[in-house]
């Protein structure tokens, strides 16, 4: 994982067995940084507090009407490019 900052907003990106995800990079619980936690699988694990989000949609691991925004991800000439609104 890979932490990327676009304004003030925080993106995590994550790259699953070479598939690359992009999402809100701060936990929603406590503002813990995602990209400084773990990844098991698709599953993003806040560093602070453990609360987990699935990178492909963004949604809580225990309550799915949590959920972090996701964003398109390409890659152009070996960058790394996030589609941020």
């Amino acid at each position: 994982m890979l932490e990327a900052i676009s304004g003030a907003r925080r993106i995590v990106v994550c790259n699953v067995a070479g598939a690359l995800y992009a999402l809100d990079g701060e936990c929603p619980h406590r503002g813990g940084p995602l990209a400084h936690g773990a990844l098991h699988g698709t599953t993003v694990v806040c560093p602070w507090h453990a609360w987990e989000f699935d990178c492909e949609s963004g949604r809580n691991g225990y309550d799915p009407a949590i959920r972090l925004q996701t964003f398109d991800v390409a890659v152009n000439d070996g960058d790394i490019i996030v589609d941020v609104p």
